[in-house]
C-alpha cells in the first residue's frame, strides 16, 4: 500500500418518498453546521496525522485521517430532543482509528465494481488475485441517478456491497478496511468541541449530491460529516442498542446486531434532508428498494437511494494478511 504520512433541526424519519432522480445543478450556498453533545468528548487533534493511499494499479488514492480515540458520550440526554432510540447516553471507550476525509467516490468505488478496471496487482508481497473477487451485478438502473459521478460520492450500494468493497480494497493493499462503528461514526462527525463545518442539505443541494471535498471540514479535516449523502456504519439497527451497554463502566469499541445481517444503518443524513444532528439514527428503509422487479431484490444495489453511501475506517494497528482475510471470512464468509 502505498501511503504517505503528512502531520498536519428536527429530524425527517421518512422513507424518503423520491420522485425520481433529478438533473438540478447545485447552489453555491452551504449551511454552517453547528454540533451539540449532551456530555463529554475529547477536542480535536490539531495535529492529527494523515495518509494518503494509492490503490495498487491506479493512480487513484484516498486520504485519511487518524483520530485519537478516547471516551466520549454517545446519543443524546435531552428527551425533549432527538427519537427513543438515541437513549439513554452511554459513555464509549473507542481505540484509535484512520477514518476517510470524504465519502468513497465513484472513482474509487468502480476499480472494484468493474474487473476490466481492476487488475491482479496488489501491495508488494501479496498475491492478489482480481479474478477470484465477488463483485457487484449489473444494477437495475444508473446507481447514479444522472446526479453526478466524477468526485461525487458512490451511492446506491447495499450495506454488503459497501462491506465487500472493503474486503476487496483490504485484501489488494494488506491492511484492514471496514465500515465504521455508529459509535466511530458519531465521535468522528461531533469532531470534539470545534463541530462541523459546512453541508450539503436539502435547502442548500437542489435536490443533487455535490463533489466530495467542496465543504469547510470539521474540526478533525473531515467533510459531509453531516449531509452530500447519508453513510452506512457496520451495526444493525437495533432501537435498544444504547440500553445495553456497560454501565456506569464505559463500553468498549461497541457493535450492536450482527453485522452484516439484520436491519442496516445510515448516519448524518444526505443532500435531500434537513441539517441533522450527529446522534441521528436513521435504519434501513425498504422504500430504498421498492422499484427493483427482482425476486429476490438485488443484495448489491438499492433502486432507490441516491443520497446513501459510504466512508471508510481502518484500524490503528497493523494486521497479518491471514489476520485480515479470517475477519472478512468471518464476517461475509469466503468469497
Amino acid at each position: 500500500m502505498q501511503t504517505t504520512d503528512i502531520q498536519l433541526a428536527p429530524v425527517r424519519r421518512s422513507a424518503r418518498r423520491r420522485p425520481g432522480p433529478t438533473l438540478a445543478v447545485a447552489a453555491l450556498a452551504m449551511v454552517a453546521i453547528v454540533s451539540t453533545t449532551a456530555g463529554g468528548v475529547l477536542g480535536q487533534d490539531a495535529e492529527a496525522p494523515r495518509r494518503e493511499v494509492t490503490i495498487p494499479g491506479t493512480d487513484i488514492a484516498f486520504h485519511l485521517v487518524r483520530l485519537p480515540g478516547g471516551a466520549f458520550d454517545q446519543g443524546t440526554a435531552d428527551a425533549t430532543v432527538g427519537d427513543d432510540d438515541e437513549r439513554p447516553l452511554r459513555t464509549v471507550e473507542l481505540s484509535p482509528f484512520w477514518i476517510g476525509i470524504h465519502e468513497v467516490t465513484h472513482d474509487e468505488y468502480e476499480v472494484f465494481r468493474f474487473r476490466g478496471l481492476d487488475d491482479h496487482i496488489g501491495e508488494p508481497g501479496i498475491d492478489f488475485d482480481a479474478d477470484g473477487v465477488s463483485r457487484p451485478t449489473p444494477p437495475y438502473e444508473d446507481p447514479a441517478h444522472g446526479l453526478g459521478k466524477e468526485g461525487h460520492p458512490a451511492t446506491g450500494m447495499t450495506r454488503r456491497a459497501a462491506l465487500e468493497y472493503a474486503r476487496w480494497l483490504s485484501l489488494k493493499t494488506g491492511r484492514l478496511f471496514r465500515l465504521p462503528t455508529e459509535a466511530e461514526w458519531e465521535y468522528a462527525c461531533l469532531a470534539g468541541a470545534s463541530g462541523a463545518g459546512t453541508a450539503w442539505t436539502d435547502h442548500q443541494s437542489s435536490g443533487a449530491h455535490q463533489r466530495v471535498g467542496e465543504t469547510t471540514p470539521n474540526g478533525w479535516g473531515l467533510f459531509d460529516m453531516q449531509g452530500n449523502v447519508s453513510e452506512w456504519v457496520l451495526d444493525s439497527y437495533d432501537d435498544q442498542a444504547y440500553a445495553v451497554l456497560s454501565d456506569p463502566q464505559p463500553a468498549a469499541d461497541p457493535v450492536a446486531g450482527n453485522p452484516p445481517r439484520g436491519r442496516g444503518i445510515v448516519r448524518g443524513g444526505g443532500f435531500d434532508d434537513p441539517l441533522l444532528r450527529c446522534a441521528d439514527r436513521l435504519p434501513e428503509q425498504a422504500a430504498w428498494k421498492r422499484r427493483d422487479p427482482q425476486i429476490p431484490k438485488s443484495p448489491w444495489w438499492n433502486t432507490d437511494s441516491p443520497h446513501v453511501g459510504f466512508r471508510l475506517v481502518s484500524p490503528d494497528e497493523d494486521l497479518t494478511l491471514d489476520q485480515i482475510s479470517n475477519y472478512w471470512k468471518d464476517l461475509l464468509g469466503a468469497q
